[in-house]
C-alpha cells in the first residue's frame, strides 16, 4: 500500500510554530518515503512502478467522507488534507497493563499496595481463557487506535501465571487489530514476604504461611514463557509486534533472575521493564531489607551493574538527585505515569528534576483501572498541570513543547526506537495520526502546542496510520468489527463481574494488615516528600 497525503500540516518540534504545510506526504508501505514538493512525483513513481511489476490491486474502494476526500487506484491512495488536517506522529503509550482493561472505574482510589490487593487476587477461579485474555486486550487496543495511539508498550501480568495460550491470545489481539506492540511478561519472582517492609511484624502464622508462599511460577518457567513470547512473537506483523522483558521491580525478584532478564534484553536489544520508587512503601525498602544495605532500588539495581540504557524505570517518584543522576548516566528512560499517580496517591514525580539532570521521560496510562481509561491524550494534559503545583516558579512548570517531546521523543527512547519512531521524517516509520485543525479543540486557531496538551482529548483524530496502514477513520477501526467484539465483551465480563466481586471480598480478611504496613511507611522519614496539599 501507498498513500499520498496531500495539503496537509506536518508536526515539527523544530518549527516555531510546531508545524508546516500545507505539503504532500507520501508513505511507501511501511514508511515515510517523501515529504514536501516531491512527494507527489515519488507517489506517481511507485504507482508506475507497481503497475511494471504486476503488483495486484489489494485496497478497498474509496471513501468518500473521508477527510477532505479520498481517492484511491489499486493499492495506492490519494488522501486530502483540505488545508485543515494535521499530521501528528502516532502518540506513544510508554507504559501499561492490559490485563486489567476489563475493570475500569471498578475500584475506589486506595495507595498501591492496598490497590493490588484487590485489582488482581489470586484466586484460581479468576485465571482467564484464552478468549478472555483476547477480549480485554483488544478494549483498550481499540480505544487507543481511535484516539490516535499508534504504538503500547504492554507490561502484562498475566495471573496466575503466563501460559504459551494466553501469551498468544494477548499478542493475536494485538496483531489483529494493526496497533504496534512491544509486550512483556510482569511476574514477580520472589515471595509476598521479600517483596515489602514491615509486613512479617504483627503477622499471625497463617498470614505468614501466606506471605511466605512461593511466587506461582519460578525464574526457569517464567524464562521458558519468555522462549515462547520470542521465538512465536518478536517481529512479527512485519516487525510491528516485538518482546521486551520485566523483572515487574527490583524487589520483586532474586539478582539471577534480573540477571537473566537483562541478558535477554541485551542479546535481543528490547527493553526491559523495572517499577522504581513508585510509592513511599517502596523507598522505606532501603532501611527495612538488609539486601538492599540502606540503598535505594535505583541504587541497588546499579550496584548489581543493571541499570542500562534498555532500561525503562517506570514511575520514579520517590526518587533523590542521586538516583537521577545514576538514571541519567545509565542512559535509561523514565515512564511518568501522573494520573496513575493520582489515582493511587503515590504522590508527583519530580519531571523537572529528571529533565534538569538530562533524564529522558517518556508518557504513559499505566493501566485501564488506574487510570480508567486507554486515552493517551488525558495523560498528556495531565502532565502538562500536575508538576505546576510542585512550588517551583512557574518558569519550572512544563511547557507544552516539553510534554510533547515527552510523548513522542521519550516515548520513541522507551522502546529503543528512537531512529524511526516518535517524529514525522522521511525514513521514518508510517505510525501517524490525522487531526482534524476545524474541530472544537483547535477552534479559534491559537497555538499548536497549547491545544494538543490542554485542548486534543482525542475527538479530533480522523484517521490513524500503523506501519503505513490505515486502522482507524471515518470514525471506525478498519480490521476488526469493533462493535461485535464489544457486544462480546459487555457479555462476558457481566458474567464474570460475580466472581469477581467474591474474589475482592476474600482479600478483605488481610486489608487491616496491609494498611498498617501503608500507614508506616506513610510515617517513615525518608528525607523527602512527594505529596502535596497535607501542609
Amino acid at each position: 500500500m501507498s498513500i499520498l497525503f496531500t495539503g496537509v500540516f506536518v508536526y515539527d518540534a523544530d518549527e516555531v510554530s510546531g508545524m508546516y504545510g500545507p505539503t504532500d506526504v507520501y508513505v511507501d508501505g511501511t514508511v515515510i518515503d517523501t515529504i514536501g514538493a516531491d512527494a507527489r512525483s515519488a507517489f506517481e513513481r511507485g504507482r508506475e512502478g507497481a503497475a511494471a511489476s504486476g503488483v495486484e490491486p489489494t485496497g478497498a474502494s474509496a471513501a468518500s467522507d473521508a477527510p477532505g476526500g479520498t481517492t484511491m487506484t489499486g493499492s495506492s491512495r490519494v488522501i486530502d488534507g483540505g488545508g485543515h488536517h494535521l499530521l501528528v506522529p502516532g502518540l506513544i503509550n510508554a507504559h501499561f497493563h492490559s490485563p486489567a482493561n476489563h475493570l475500569k472505574g471498578s475500584l475506589p482510589s486506595l495507595p498501591l499496595e492496598l490497590f493490588m490487593l484487590y485489582e488482581s487476587p489470586a484466586d484460581p477461579a479468576l485465571a482467564p481463557t484464552p478468549r478472555e485474555a483476547y477480549l480485554r486486550t483488544m478494549l483498550a487496543a481499540l480505544e487507543m487506535l481511535r484516539t490516535g495511539t499508534t504504538t503500547v508498550q504492554d507490561d502484562a501480568f498475566l495471573m496466575p501465571y503466563p501460559t504459551p495460550d494466553i501469551i498468544d491470545a494477548v499478542m493475536q489481539a494485538y496483531a489483529d487489530c494493526g496497533i504496534r506492540a512491544s509486550v512483556a511478561l510482569d511476574q514477580p519472582e520472589l515471595s509476598e514476604a521479600e517483596k515489602l517492609p514491615f509486613i512479617a511484624e504483627g503477622a499471625d502464622e497463617a498470614l505468614l504461611r501466606g506471605l511466605g508462599r512461593p511466587a506461582p511460577l519460578d525464574a526457569a518457567g517464567l524464562l521458558e514463557a519468555y522462549a515462547h513470547l520470542i521465538e512465536r512473537w518478536h517481529g512479527a506483523e512485519d516487525g510491528r509486534l516485538t518482546a521486551a522483558v520485566s523483572i515487574s521491580a527490583p524487589q520483586r525478584v532474586s539478582p539471577e533472575y534480573f540477571g537473566a532478564l537483562d541478558e535477554l534484553s541485551r542479546l535481543h536489544h528490547i527493553p526491559l521493564f523495572a517499577h522504581m520508587l513508585e510509592t513511599k512503601v517502596q523507598r522505606t525498602l532501603a532501611d527495612d531489607q538488609p539486601r538492599f544495605g540502606g540503598r535505594s532500588l535505583v541504587q541497588y539495581t546499579a550496584d548489581l551493574g543493571l541499570l542500562s540504557d534498555r532500561m525503562n524505570v517506570i514511575h520514579a517518584v520517590w526518587v533523590d538527585d542521586t538516583d537521577l543522576r545514576l538514571i541519567a548516566e545509565s542512559g535509561a528512560t523514565v515512564a511518568h505515569n501522573p494520573v496513575s499517580n493520582l489515582r493511587l496517591g503515590s504522590g508527583v514525580a519530580p519531571y523537572r528534576r529528571m529533565r534538569d539532570h538530562g533524564v529522558t521521560v517518556s508518557l504513559g496510562i499505566d493501566e485501564a483501572i488506574c487510570d480508567d481509561s486507554a486515552n493517551v491524550w488525558g495523560v498528556v494534559k495531565a502532565t502538562g498541570l500536575i508538576h505546576n503545583v510542585s512550588g517551583l516558579d512557574s518558569d519550572q512548570w512544563p511547557r507544552a513543547d516539553e510534554v510533547l517531546d515527552s510523548l513522542w521523543r521519550g516515548g520513541a527512547s522507551a522502546l529503543l526506537q528512537s531512529d524511526r519512531l516518535g517524529m514525522l521524517e522521511e525514513g521514518y516509520l508510517a505510525d501517524l495520526a490525522m487531526l482534524d485543525l476545524h474541530s472544537n479543540a483547535f477552534t479559534p486557531f491559537n497555538d499548536l502546542r497549547g491545544q494538543l496538551v490542554y485542548c486534543e482529548s482525542g475527538t479530533s483524530v480522523r484517521l490513524t496510520v500503523v506501519n503505513g496502514e490505515v486502522v482507524f477513520e471515518n470514525g471506525a477501526l478498519t480490521r476488526v468489527d469493533e462493535e461485535a467484539l464489544l457486544a462480546e465483551a459487555r457479555e462476558f465480563f457481566a458474567r464474570k463481574l460475580p466472581v469477581i466481586e467474591r474474589a475482592r471480598r476474600a482479600e478483605d480478611r488481610v486489608f487491616g494488615h496491609y494498611q498498617a504496613m501503608v500507614r508506616r511507611a506513610a510515617a517513615t522519614d525518608v528525607g523527602m516528600t512527594r505529596w502535596i496539599g497535607n501542609a
